[in-house]
């Protein structure tokens, strides 16, 4: 049952928010959106839940919870244990850009009935059910305070969705449903180890010895763990790293 004082184009809002976040969510099966719904505690799910604060055009938060499935295949990908908060943020981001411009928070991991009794304490919160038949499989979670005015003139519905928003997720299994997943890639010249004496030393023009001999290849890091060396080029007065040898799981260390 709909909380009695959310309005139809706010419950508009909710959908809009959800099918925008459906599709660029994770996920290993074909999910559609559901009826938006009050926030109660008794909305959960196994898995995990982001959540995060916006401001900006509109003041709110949203929750995403996920299913055990995607939680799992982060933690077991070949590039090491990824980031559950980064992998969700896209569809926070998709979910709360339906309000109008704002600044998403960096967002934080909870499990979900902690999530969900938080945001169903909130004012007009509002969840809507991410199915797969009549199975919950993952919820988009949003508090607003206060939600878009309803009056003529103010947020139009249909404009802020999605141009086309079919509310559907196509399945994708296993390493599939990260596909789509941004991670930090960063390169590395050298390490060294310094004293505190020697690093509050430093000033404009020191030198500072790296572990590495000059010409030897620079290190590719996906999310911190070392996945490949290269040769460091200048790709339009930009640097970059040639490829040349993919180092094997296993084999970071030798």
């Amino acid at each position: 049952m709909t909380a009695p004082t959310i309005t139809a184009p706010q419950l508009g809002l909710a959908r809009a928010a959800a099918e925008a976040a459906l599709a660029v969510l994770p996920t290993s099966r074909a999910l559609s959106v559901a009826a938006p719904v009050a926030a109660t505690p008794d909305t959960v799910i196994e898995g995990q839940a982001v959540t995060a604060r916006f401001s900006g055009a509109a003041t709110g938060e949203v929750i995403v919870v996920v299913g055990q499935d995607l939680a799992d295949a982060l933690k077991e990908s070949p590039l090491g244990e990824l980031d559950l908060t980064a992998a969700v943020r896209p569809a926070l981001e998709a979910a709360s850009r339906v309000f109008g411009p704002v600044v998403l928070d960096p967002g934080t991991v909870m499990e979900p009935g902690v999530a969900l009794s938080s945001l169903a304490t909130k004012e007009d919160a509002v969840v809507v059910p991410l199915v797969e038949g009549e199975e919950v499989r993952a919820v988009l979670g949003l508090a607003l305070s206060p939600w878009p005015s309803d009056e003529p003139g103010q947020m139009d519905v249909a404009s802020r969705a999605p141009a086309a928003s079919p509310g559907l997720a196509l399945a994708r299994g296993g390493l599939d449903m990260l596909h789509d997943v941004e991670m930090e890639v960063s390169a590395e010249l050298g390490r060294t180890r310094m004293s505190v004496r020697e690093l509050l030393s430093l000033n404009p023009g020191a030198i500072v010895e790296l572990d590495r001999a000059a010409g030897s290849p620079a290190d590719l890091l996906v999310n911190g763990r070392l996945i490949a060396r290269g040769e460091v080029v200048v790709v339009d007065e930009n640097f970059g790293i040639r490829i040349t040898e993919i180092v094997a799981p296993g084999t970071e260390r030798e």
